[in-house]
């Protein structure tokens, strides 16, 4: 591959290094340059370019994702499109996500320019969550180069997801006066809800003194009907003859290891009798915060059988406690969690509104009318498509503005309406995306973007869109369209998030649609999904009346 300045006139078939603007001119990074965007180069007045010129046995960047991603043999997991010289890589159903370090390091060795990127090896994951990454950094790769990646990504368990099975737990619970029945219904709970991204469930417990014998009784008794044994002692197990290993000893059974590097999690006991195998739970998995006790479920819900040489083996990244940003448990039954959770509502109105310009195309200034406070119905449409939001079924809706934010915090004055001032508005949409989203609360769901200038927009569109959006679990992006023609709003789901916080330019949610891999959904609203009123004439033709 040739990379460098280019004379416009001698770019045929090169490949736009950078996206390029050049009065109303708009060519994005990785077009391939035809007769036509020459000839438009030129009438710009653009001379030169950087570009690539791709060599003999070169394969373009998608192209080359796309072939390593088919390669890879994973079963669990599955590639979403190529863009921009990446393929995401995505789990197909809950479990437990494994990496061979030795492998991937061996693979990301090939050459700088081919890189794969995953997730921490026995990270517990749900269906639809990104478990790796293919990228290709240049804009091309040698075939030889390529072949070579190929191979490498192929050599089974390099990335593998282990699903999870579904087993039958039995609970041992001792009590001691000082424990709160309501502290035990809530354990309870909680362990049901760990088991549910597993599909396994509480076949029985047992409520007993906290005393060996007793536990040891109990555990004999549910081992028939198990697959799998927890015990939760009334008080923190000291030490391996306390009562939950000395019930372990009682029922039959073998203490396998006391303790664990892992803190949450250090005063767990791991032990079985005959197949069964019995955790003896520490105090911490009474909360739904990860700790040590989920690293070993999950373990033995994946099919693995944990030893001790595997539980004195995860000290490194052991260290949860007081780190807020770990995760809780990932439960299932998703789709009904996620029917109680709000998906709130981004409404983008901060652009400078470039468009609006007079007849003669001179640029918008302050001076010329701005299409959001231009009125349909008497109402400015920056109000008018809040009001259509709050309108909606959706959360709380969260108002982005920027350009001229006075007026249009003016025009919001006395609406349920978070303002989000975002002063890098020039930089282009996905600054106002990344505004939008941060303010986004922590239990929503998923968001939906609206464009302001959309006044055919309906509550009852936006409704109809957050409902499918449920429907399908929360798993799933949904788009407004028209027919077949894909438009606006659209809702993304809460995993987008990090990826539309990393979005820069003038670029929308679109980039999200289109690389996130996730199922997309298309919720019919007729021409509304299409009508944005970007220039004088629109706002005119849609109704509206500007004003100065």
């Amino acid at each position: 591959m040739i990379f460098g300045t280019l004379a416009t006139q001698s770019a045929l078939g090169a490949i736009l290094a950078h996206s390029l603007k050049a009065g109303k001119l708009r060519l994005k990074k990785g077009r391939v340059l035809d007769s036509t965007d020459l000839e438009a180069l030129n009438e710009a007045g653009v001379s030169e370019i950087i570009a690539a010129q791709l060599e003999e046995g070169d394969v373009g960047e998608d192209k080359a994702a796309s072939e390593i991603a088919g390669a890879l043999t994973a079963v669990g997991i599955r590639a979403g499109a190529a863009s921009t010289g990446r393929v995401n890589l995505f789990a197909l159903q809950n479990g437990l996500f494994r990496a061979d370090k030795t492998l991937v390091d061996r693979f990301n060795t090939i050459d700088p320019s081919i890189t794969l990127a995953t997730l921490a090896d026995h990270e517990h994951v749900a269906a639809g969550d990104m478990v790796a990454t293919i990228k290709i950094i240049p804009l091309a790769v040698s075939s030889e180069k390529l072949q070579r990646a190929v191979e490498a990504i192929a050599i089974p368990d390099i990335i593998v997801l282990r699903p999870f099975s579904s087993v039958r737990v039995g609970l041992v619970a001792t009590q001691l006066p000082s424990l709160k029945s309501s502290v035990m219904d809530k354990t309870t709970r909680l362990l049901q809800e760990r088991l549910n991204a597993s599909g396994s469930t509480i076949v029985a417990e047992k409520r007993v003194a906290h005393d060996a014998s007793e536990v040891g009784r109990a555990v004999v008794a549910l081992c028939d009907k198990s697959d799998l044994i927890v015990a939760f002692g009334a008080s923190a197990i000291v030490d391996a003859q306390d009562v939950i290993p000395a019930g372990i000893i009682a029922a039959g059974g073998t203490v396998d290891h006391v303790g664990m590097p892992v803190d949450p999690g250090n005063l767990l006991v791991l032990g079985h009798v005959g197949s069964v195998p019995v955790i003896g739970a520490p105090g911490c998995a009474r909360s739904p915060r990860e700790n040590g006790f989920d690293w070993v479920l999950a373990r033995i819900l994946s099919g693995e059988t944990p030893t001790p040489e595997t539980i004195t083996g995860m000290g490194v990244g052991g260290l949860l406690k007081e780190i807020p940003s770990r995760p809780q448990p990932r439960l299932t039954g998703q789709a009904a969690r996620v029917k109680n959770l709000p998906v709130e509502i981004v409404v983008l109105a901060a652009g400078r509104t470039s468009r609006m310009g007079s007849v003669t195309d001179a640029p918008a200034d302050a001076s010329t009318p701005h299409k959001l406070l231009a009125e349909f119905g008497g109402v400015p449409l920056v109000r008018r498509s809040c009001e259509t939001a709050i309108a909606s079924t959706g959360g709380a809706v969260h108002a982005v503005v920027g350009y001229r934010g006075r007026e249009m915090t003016a025009a919001l004055e006395g609406l349920d309406v978070d303002q989000i001032e975002n002063p890098d508005f020039d930089e282009g949409m996905a600054s106002s995306l990344r505004c939008g989203i941060a303010a986004v609360g922590p239990d929503a769901a998923g968001v939906l973007v609206m464009l302001a200038d959309m006044p055919a927009v309906a509550a009852s569109h936006l409704s109809a869109m957050i409902d499918a959006f449920k429907q399908a679990g929360g798993q799933s992006i949904v788009r407004a369209a028209s027919g077949q023609v894909r438009g606006n709003p659209v809702i993304l789901p809460r995993e987008t998030f990090d990826a539309i916080s990393r979005l820069e330019g003038d670029v929308g949610a679109r980039q999200i649609v289109a690389s996130a891999g996730l199922p997309i959904i298309d919720v019919d609203i007729g021409d509304a999904a299409l009508l944005d009123v970007d220039t004088r004439q629109a706002v005119l033709d849609a109704g509206g009346v500007l004003k100065d």
